[in-house]
């Protein structure tokens, strides 16, 4: 493993996805495989993940960097945090949250907006502009909601950005159930990279 100093230039990995995911083992296992290829294509730098820590994709992604050597997390808030962790529902999910906000380099609060889909895709956006790779834990399919994640893709790859898709099934609509895409399911496709 490289010896990497602590101030030495950094890659800043995004990440967008869904809420619900299935089969978190493969994508666990998925998502690993992503660093790899992201510290393989820029050696020698410390990762720092953007991540707004939302259940899911944020966190599973977050939970990966924060495990490598010398990585660190950046928080932006789309809401005050009490008010977004109304959006968490079990105590174990707020725990888990607080816990990963409390291992955060930086934390930021962005400014208000007049509804929460707003805050969402005010956030999806700061995410983007503030990364160099986008981690994208998803199926591919145009966006089921707020903050949309097919969206942000969108952007990244008009940008030219690199995008490292992992697949995963959405929830079925209208439920918090978590669907697989089957052999698809933590499929890597690279973009730009």
């Amino acid at each position: 493993m490289h010896h990497i100093e602590p101030d030495s230039p950094q890659t800043r990995i995004g990440v967008t996805g869904h809420r619900f995911l299935a089969e978190v083992t493969k994508l666990r296992a998925a998502v690993e495989d992503t660093l790899s290829r992201i510290e393989n294509a820029f050696p020698g730098r410390r990762i720092v993940v953007v991540s707004p820590l939302a259940e899911g994709a944020d966190r599973l992604v977050a939970r990966a960097v924060l495990q490598r050597k010398g990585a660190s997390l950046i928080v932006p808030l789309p809401l005050p945090v009490d008010d977004y962790m109304q959006d968490f529902e079990s105590a174990e999910s707020k725990a888990e949250f607080r816990s990963l906000l409390d291992c955060a380099a930086e934390v930021m609060q962005l400014p208000a907006t007049p509804t929460r889909n707003e805050a969402y895709k005010q956030v999806g956006l700061y995410v983007l502009d503030n990364s160099d790779v986008l981690i994208a834990v998803y199926d591919g399919q145009p966006a089921q909601g707020r903050g949309g994640t097919a969206d942000i893709v969108a952007q990244a790859l008009k940008r030219g950005m690199p995008v490292l898709h992992v697949k995963a099934g959405n929830r079925r609509p209208g439920t918090d159930e978590p669907t697989s895409l089957g052999e698809e399911q933590g499929k890597l496709v690279i973009h730009n990279l």
